[in-house]
Formats: C-alpha cells, structure tokens, sequence
C-alpha cells in the first residue's frame, strides 16, 4: 500500500531504519535506568550513548546466520560501542522487552498520524455540512424514496461518526501506549521494574501494569478493530457517494479532473473509482483485525504466533487507513454536488414523498388509524400504478377532498415542513 499516494510520515514510521531506532532507543534508556540505580559505570554509559548505531543492511547479513532478528541487532549494535561497555546492553532485558515496548510505540506514533488525518476530515466534513444546510434532496429508505432532508444532515451525519471514530482512536492509543521490561515471564526476575519505569517514561508510554513475557494482545486487538470501524465508516460514507453517482441518481459525484479517463471501451464513463477503492481496502482492515483477535490467546506466558502476523497487518492496515482517509478528505473537498438534480429527483415519484403528513392529517378527521391509513394506501398505490399525480388522485378521491382542503393540501406537500427542525439538529454540533 506504500506508494505516491501516502505521506511520507507515514511510510517512515514503518521503516526498518525507524524499527531499529526504537529498539535502540529502549536499550538506551534501559541502561539509563540501571546506570541511576548504580548497576552500570556511567562512563560506559557515556560510550554507549556516543557510539551505539546500527546498520540496517549489517543487521540482515548477522540475521542470516543466527535467524534471530534480536539477536542480529544485538551484534550490530556492539560492533559499533565495543568492549567492554557493550554487555551492559540488553542485560537483564528478554527480547520481547524491546520488541514490544518498540512496537507499542511506532503503533501509537502511526495512530496520531491518523488521528490528524481524522480530525482534518471532521472539519471538511463539518464545513460541507456548513455549505449544504439548506440543499433540500430525497432521503431513502430500502433505497426508495422516503421522505426530504437535505444534504447537509447527510454530511452533518458523517461529521458526528468521524468524531466518534476520533474518540475511538484516541482510546486505542491510550490502550496500547504502554511499555513492559518484565523480564523471560513477566516476573522482574532479572530486571527491576525502576527500569520499566524510567523506559516507558522516555519513549512516552506508561509501564504496563502486568505482563508475560509479551504486552497482552487484547490491546493490539482493540487497536486493530477500531482501525477497522474507521475504515467501516469510511466505506459506509464511500457507498453512498457511489449510489449518489449513478446515472439514474446523479446528484453528487467524486470530481472527474480534466484529462482523466473512465473506460478504454467507453469514452462517456465518469465511475467512481476512488470511492469503490475506498470500499475494498475496508475488507483489508475488518480482515486484519480478525487476525488481531486470533492472536490474543497466546500459549501459557507466551508463544510466537502473533509476532509474524503483527509484522504484517499492523504496519498495512495503519497505512492502508491512512491512504484512505488521505483519499477520502480530497473526495469530500471535490465532492461535484447537483442540487437542481436533487429538487427534480424529488418530483419523480409524483408527490408520494407527502403519504405520511396526508395519513398524520386525515387521523385528525378520522376515527381510527386504519381507516386513515387505506385512504392515503390506495391512493399511493394508484399513484404507483399509473404515475398519476398523487395530490391530484387524493383530490379526485370523494372520501378524502371530503376531509382536507385546498389550503390544508398546500400545506401538506410541502417540503418545507419536513426542514423546520435542522437548526435545532445543527446547534448541537455548534453550527
């Protein structure tokens, strides 16, 4: 998913090169840590903190011959500091301390790089909500015609899930921002948990209040299933672009750039191809979190199943969600919207979009609700039938012209009404 598209911040929080910093960074503030409670020379210290590098491409040529990425970086790293400081690194650490604490923090680090993007989409969202309040459209139900709203309450409905989904992160980023330098089991047996402490404190996490020899999977769970309600959302608000883009509907559309082209057979084609993509990549983060709720029963105090699966879905699905909401902010920028198409779609299904204010008014003259509702029924029915007007049909109808008049009917259809408590609806989001 890397590709021309996606910011560089984050294609470089997922780089090996950026890794290997935080691991380095982890070891570091480890011997820090034992450096302050006297357990280290602080002049070794001082070596460490001037000489500790690492070189990826080394990394991979040790890696080759121990099959331990761990313990490759291990080696690289002493190369570069030496003796006698270099067996103060990792003392006392199992690899899981760094692993672990390290991904705890590229996962936060690629979370608030989607956090902006998701607050730059509320705002679009919110400004196009703004921009629409009064762009009166058909709302639809089954995907038939229902009642009118306007396009901004479908903007405005967006806006409040994006904001919820921003809750959600923020949640998510709290739930994994956490550090564990526990030892082989999770016990401190060979490391005090000060540095756990002083760690977590450094690289901006909180020590974790009890682990294995692994941070549990629950949070990763947690992460990776949020990532896909946001991607779900973002899918859901991509639908129906793509269903306000057929033909038949045609009353927004995903910009078409001058120069670009629908179809190599059919030079008339304008598809929604940034939408639909949006649709697909959501299935790669409901899939990657199923992956993520498979890992969290692990063997005992830990066994190494989730750790090549994370190595994939984790890094994929934050740049994937990334890409989208990167893509779907310019869709919503763009957005082509058609509001004479939307007043004339409202007149195709000659007045009916009205049944429930005629039905509200004739329970008004009538004794019960059933006698009411056939009245209007038979004449949306015939309405149905023969594309007759359906003001005209309850007019000619005797039963009915007996119960409301003319005024009473200009009243009835129209679509005003039906707006009368947007404002309301928009003071509870400030606007």
């Amino acid at each position: 998913m890397i590709d021309r598209y996606t910011l560089p911040e984050m294609k470089n929080i997922w780089s090996q090169e950026n890794k290997f910093r935080k691991w380095l960074e982890v070891e570091i503030f480890a011997c820090e840590a034992m450096c302050e409670m006297g357990l280290m020379p602080e002049d070794y210290l001082q070596v460490i903190k001037e000489k500790a590098h690492f070189d990826v491409n080394r990394i991979d040529e040790i890696e080759a011959v121990t099959n331990h990425d761990v313990i490759a970086f291990l080696t690289c790293v002493g190369e570069y500091v030496g003796e006698p400081a270099k067996k103060y690194i990792h003392m006392g650490l199992t690899s899981s301390d760094v692993v672990d604490t390290a991904m705890a923090a590229l996962m936060k680090e690629a979370a608030e790089q989607v956090l902006v993007r998701l607050k730059q989409l509320h705002k679009v969202l919110l400004q196009k909500a703004k921009d629409h309040k009064e762009t009166v459209m058909i709302g639809r139900t089954h995907g038939i015609h229902a009642e009118p709203m306007t396009f901004g309450l479908k903007m405005l409905l967006w806006a409040a899930e994006t904001q919820r989904n921003i809750k959600r992160l923020e949640q998510a980023i709290e739930t994994i921002s956490v550090g564990k330098i526990s030892g082989a089991v999770g016990s401190y047996a060979n490391i005090d948990p000060k540095v756990e402490a002083h760690v977590s404190e450094r690289m901006g996490l909180t020590p974790s209040p009890i682990s294995t020899q692994v941070l549990q999977r629950d949070r990763h769970a947690e992460y990776m299933s949020t990532l896909a309600v946001i991607g779900s959302s973002l899918e859901k608000f991509a639908t129906e672009v793509r269903n306000l883009q057929r033909t038949d509907i045609r009353e927004a559309e995903e910009y078409f750039a001058k120069g670009q082209k629908g179809s190599s057979a059919m030079p008339h084609k304008r598809n929604p191809i940034t939408v639909e993509r949006i649709s697909g990549l959501a299935r790669i983060l409901r899939a990657n979190s199923l992956v993520a709720l498979e890992n969290v029963a692990l063997w005992h105090e830990r066994d190494i199943s989730h750790s090549s699966v994370e190595r994939v879905v984790i890094p994929d699905s934050t740049i994937t969600l990334d890409y989208m909401l990167y893509k779907f902010i310019q869709i919503v920028e763009n957005l082509l919207v058609y509001p004479e198409k939307m007043k004339h779609n409202m007149q195709r299904t000659k007045g009916l979009i009205y049944s429930q204010r005629v039905l509200l008014a004739l329970l008004e003259k009538v004794e019960s609700r059933e006698t009411a509702y056939e009245l209007v029924q038979r004449n949306a029915m015939e309405c149905w039938r023969t594309g007759e007007q359906f003001r005209t049909l309850l007019e000619n109808d005797s039963d009915v012209a007996d119960l409301l008049t003319a005024s009473e009917m200009d009243e009835l259809f129209n679509y005003e009404h039906h707006l009368r408590h947007i404002d309301q609806i928009y003071a509870r989001f400030g606007l």
